[in-house]
């Protein structure tokens, strides 16, 4: 009887001996370069009116990370945990959604816009890859415009994908 209370005593005091971050584990500047991307945002496609979609961005994880979850009026919902590296110096994004897609994306800042690409599968077609590449910027009126592109050729020719326009939400 004695065993399976010691065991027991251990389970539930081993979150305490759980290793604590550094208090300054991401207080880096490179992890504020996509901060502007934070709030409460309802998705417009760029030069148009029509709502197409909610967006929570949010700063978790001790500034560690930004998740965002991408909430379509109509189509596929998903979301995305965003991170810089300070082994690699480049910003990663894992994507994943409703329809099963998962990708993985990598890149960084160029003066004022956040770029990173990713190979995903079917994003073209049914049996038709391709990289995607991704730009968010900041506007000067406080909202955010995040476009892509589609290549299949290896980056000699690319093809627009989306383009959107966050705007803070009034929720």
């Amino acid at each position: 009887m004695r065993p399976i209370l010691t065991v027991c005593a251990i389970a539930l005091a081993a979150p305490a001996f759980a290793q604590q971050p550094p208090a300054n584990a991401c207080t880096q500047p490179e992890r504020s370069q996509l901060d502007f991307w934070v709030g409460h945002w309802d998705v417009y496609p760029t030069g148009a009116t029509k709502l197409i979609a909610h967006s929570v961005i949010e700063k978790l994880y001790a500034g560690c990370a930004i998740r965002e979850n991408w909430m379509p009026l109509s189509g596929t919902g998903g979301g995305s945990l965003s991170a810089w590296n300070p082994k690699t110096g480049k910003w990663h994004q894992t994507w994943m959604d409703s329809s099963g897609a998962i990708v993985q994306f990598e890149g960084g800042l160029t003066g004022d816009t956040m770029t990173i690409d990713g190979q995903w599968a079917n994003v073209v077609a049914p049996g038709k890859d391709g990289v995607v590449r991704m730009r968010y910027r900041r506007n000067p009126d406080g909202s955010v415009r995040q476009w892509g592109e589609v290549t299949q050729d290896g980056g000699k020719s690319w093809s627009p994908s989306f383009d959107f326009t966050y705007r803070p939400s009034a929720r």
